[in-house]
């Protein structure tokens, strides 16, 4: 089949294109894959962002979430065969699924949840990994005694919709989740969240509910805007973590003299540096698949696109840049 994909225009790098590349071949680890819908993501918009700031020497192919059928194999692969319906978000350093066919490392795909359709499977890799890995591999709190508190700020994003469930279902925590509107407060206590709380004034919300300090953090939106705010909340020895970065210096002191650890979680990093454990990315994705085929959690998709194309990449890439999205937009292929 003929490969076609929707790029970043070099020429004028504010717009896409659609462009026609060669089908690509597999090295030892990749699959090739014929991409069935895929989901956009706050990271396509800032790579576009950088793209439009930066330039661009040829067309560039956004797009990592996604879900897709196996056409090839490479020569090292093992659990995945042709046919195979599997799920992935990607590596950034590489073509993105904004095409119809595409390579991708077989250590970080999961095999597909049977009981999801390719629009509600696309719309979970990318955020069940950062949830993931934030939650139980950064501030690590299924170790996390009963009685202790972690608030997401950021509760009805896609992160936030499925750090939720998995914050309820591996630890024992309450967990205060931060969402401002109706339906974005009825969205994370559907998915579990214990109490929600308004993200403009954390301190005095929190402290309607008795509570003066929280011992986990989860930050998943502005980090410079909330710092302040989340290093005064932060518990004596206790654990942030952020997904965002950083455009402003943090002021450290009050961590340090409260013995409070911060974390990063960039869930690109092991693909990015070839970690020794880049297969344990798969190897969540099978679990997440689990738990969603148990109907243990449900997916994050909130509205979905039809065909790709110039029109619908950019309407996509419109939604998530006017923050206000519950969950997942997903265009199907």
């Amino acid at each position: 089949m003929n490969n076609r994909a929707i790029a970043i225009n070099p020429e004028n790098p504010q717009q896409f294109i659609e462009i026609q590349p060669e089908r690509p071949t597999p090295d030892e680890y990749d699959l090739l894959v014929e991409v069935k819908a895929a989901s956009v993501n706050p990271v396509d918009t800032k790579v576009h962002k950088g793209a439009q700031k930066n330039g661009l020497q040829a067309p560039r192919v956004l797009g990592w979430d996604a879900s897709a059928v196996v056409l090839e194999t490479g020569s090292k692969v093992s659990g995945f065969k042709p046919g195979d319906e599997v799920y992935y978000a990607g590596d950034i350093t590489r073509p993105g699924s904004n095409s119809t066919l595409q390579l991708i490392d077989a250590r970080i795909t999961g095999h597909k949840p049977k009981s999801l359709d390719w629009a509600a499977a696309a719309a979970i890799p990318l955020t069940a990994l950062t949830a993931w890995e934030g939650l139980f591999e950064r501030l690590n709190i299924q170790d996390a005694p009963e009685g202790k508190t972690l608030l997401i700020v950021g509760g009805a994003g896609g992160v936030g919709s499925l750090a939720i469930p998995f914050a309820k279902l591996h630890s024992k925590l309450k967990v205060i989740a931060t969402a401002s509107r109706p339906d974005s407060v009825q969205w994370c206590l559907d998915r579990g969240a214990d109490l929600t709380i308004n993200y403009k004034d954390m301190p005095g919300e929190l402290e309607k509910l008795g509570l003066k300090q929280v011992d986990y953090i989860f930050c998943l939106n502005d980090t410079d805007g909330h710092w302040d705010t989340m290093a005064k909340l932060i518990a004596p020895q206790g654990h942030i973590c952020t997904i965002v970065e950083n455009e402003q210096p943090l002021d450290m002191n009050e961590l340090k003299l409260k013995s409070a650890a911060l974390h990063f979680e960039f869930m690109y990093t092991r693909s990015m540096y070839n970690t020794p454990d880049i297969a344990r990315q798969g190897e969540i994705l099978d679990d997440v698949a689990a738990l969603l085929d148990a109907g243990k959690i449900a997916s994050t998709l909130n509205e979905t696109l039809q065909g790709l194309s110039v029109d619908t990449l950019t309407e996509a890439h419109q939604r998530v840049l006017e923050g206000h999205m519950r969950g997942k937009v997903v265009i199907v292929y």
